[in-house]
């Protein structure tokens, strides 16, 4: 029984904390750490209780309730928490602290304007929810305080000094254990102070959006040396600089709240009216877009893709995708730019995410759906195993060799080009023969019968030897009888060599790649109706 009451409780918690990465966030330690069940990766910010900080405790546990009952999208999510005598430990989403990931990004070249100004967007709406939805004021706002989680996206938190408006005299400075923590920071200090009867100067925000100026001068030029040094815009845009100027004024007064301030910049031509910015917001707001706006927005989205961020594609516009076409019937137009996000991620990710919607994409009845399938095969088809091959994606191949329309049949040839080495013996040598021996002698469509013998010819390494001798000789005798000229062009010269190399009991290895008809190379292949 003792020994029950005695337990330590962090042995029960969920979350494992990871020791060997850890760094100061204020007056927490922020480490990484990871669910024990699922090993899900989180953030665990820790706090230890010692003797003659209790102003410090206190804030830490301020902190921690106020993580736990303010909820916001943009506001660092709250997992789990443990409070101990020792210690509190503070489970989040997994983040980055925003000094750390701007130092990365520079070390890659630096954050693009796009990435910042998305960033920046998220950090106004968390302020404006709490200056105007919460009545609270943050009083901790810098670029400590604020954190990235992996797609990207810029996360409020440094809760620790968040005061309630009707509070007698919320200071708009730290408070003295704060500055134990980081005595430098004096220097983010708005000039006013308090006036005489110790209430703030001007509006009840002109501290934080004071704060909130230091923070863009930081984002964009490095550690701000000393207050002064924000009257020297550097780099930041020239967009944003009579915006940032409201900030960073002497006159508290004329300081714009946090969602005037947005609203500014949102304006046409201002540093938060982008084409990121749009996609993003549009995608908060997908599950109530109309269809046909989504269908634009998709469509735009693949010429738009180029140029965000890569985290941003891989964490937040993929699952996007896979959900509009799962739940949303976004239909083929979801494709192309599911197609460009998957080469931001590894074999093993493009396995896990984008194998299954593909494979179940293939039993669509749409034709747009299945001839931008066969069209872009070549993008996915390295990540396709012989299993899913032959059981769930070639079954419905082989409609398209019926189809009533041309150019499905067409493209479904052409697609045993990679399907080919892929393919069972049953579905190779009998499925896949029977229907090339219909194509070529009864399609009406003189190209296909062409494309059909050119095929023939390229997979024919694949073919067992029965089916070699069996079938190569009877087809490419056939194609120099038929009417179509390119055709006739096409099966001489592979019945030619075919009939030289059984006569001499000899295959060459695969050629898949290599076209048997000299005027039909690669590059031919992609800008001719025939192969």
């Amino acid at each position: 029984m003792w020994s029950f009451f005695a337990r330590d409780p962090v042995k029960d918690f969920s979350y494992e904390i990871l020791p060997e990465t850890q760094e100061p966030s204020g007056i927490w330690t922020l480490h990484r750490g990871k669910r024990k069940t699922t090993g899900e990766p989180v953030s665990v910010f820790v706090f230890e209780v010692t003797a003659g900080a209790e102003d410090q405790t206190l804030l830490a546990k301020a902190a921690f309730k106020r993580m736990k009952t303010l909820r916001h999208p943009n506001i660092l999510c709250y997992v789990d928490g443990l409070e101990t005598e020792k210690c509190l430990y503070l489970v989040t989403e997994q983040v980055t602290p925003l000094a750390a990931h701007l130092k990365t990004q520079a070390e890659r070249g630096g954050s693009g304007e796009l990435e910042v100004s998305w960033g920046l967007h998220q950090i106004l709406k968390a302020l404006s929810f709490l200056v105007n939805d919460c009545h609270l004021l943050h009083n901790n706002l810098g670029v400590w305080s604020v954190f990235v989680d992996r797609a990207g996206e810029w996360k409020l938190g440094g809760l620790d000094h968040v005061t309630a408006m009707g509070d007698p005299s919320p200071s708009p400075s730290p408070s003295p254990s704060q500055r134990k923590v980081s005595p430098d920071l004096d220097k983010y200090d708005p000039p006013e102070g308090l006036n005489s009867s110790g209430k703030t100067a001007g509006e009840k925000w002109s501290a934080d959006v004071w704060r909130l100026g230091c923070l863009i001068w930081e984002v964009f030029n490095g550690t701000l040396p000393h207050a002064s040094s924000l009257r020297s815009l550097g780099k930041i845009p020239k967009q944003l600089v009579p915006h940032y100027c409201e900030l960073v004024g002497a006159n508290p007064k004329a300081r714009p709240d946090p969602a005037r301030f947005l609203q500014n910049c949102r304006s046409p031509g201002g540093f938060l009216s982008n084409s990121f910015v749009e996609s993003n917001l549009f995608m908060e707001e997908i599950q109530i877009k109309d269809p046909s706006e989504k269908q634009k927005f998709f469509q735009e989205l693949s010429e738009n893709l180029d140029s965000f961020p890569e985290d941003f594609c891989r964490h937040k516009v993929l699952p996007q995708l896979l959900t509009a076409f799962e739940f949303g019937n976004a239909g083929a137009v979801v494709l192309t730019p599911l197609f460009k996000v998957g080469k931001f991620l590894t074999a093993e990710e493009y396995q896990q995410k984008i194998i299954p919607v593909i494979v179940k994409m293939f039993s669509s009845t749409d034709r747009a759906m299945r001839i931008r399938l066969l069209q872009q095969m070549e993008q996915f088809i390295q990540y396709l195993n012989e299993a899913a091959v032959n059981s769930q994606i070639f079954p419905h191949v082989v409609h398209g060799f019926t189809d009533t329309n041309p150019a499905i049949r067409e493209q479904t040839v052409k697609s045993m080009l990679l399907l080919a080495p892929k393919l069972n013996e049953a579905n190779l040598n009998q499925e896949l023969m029977r229907h090339f021996a219909r194509l070529q002698a009864r399609d009406d469509q003189g190209p296909i019968r062409c494309n059909t013998t050119v095929c023939l010819g390229k997979i024919a390494p694949y073919l067992n030897t029965g089916t070699r001798q069996r079938v190569l000789i009877s087809a490419f005798s056939r194609a120099t009888k038929d009417p179509f000229p390119a055709s006739r062009a096409a099966g001489g010269p592979r019945l030619r060599r075919h009939a030289q190399l059984l006569q001499h009991g000899r295959e060459r290895g695969p050629r898949a790649a290599q076209p048997l008809h000299p005027h039909y190379g690669p590059r031919q292949e992609r800008a001719r109706p025939v192969i």
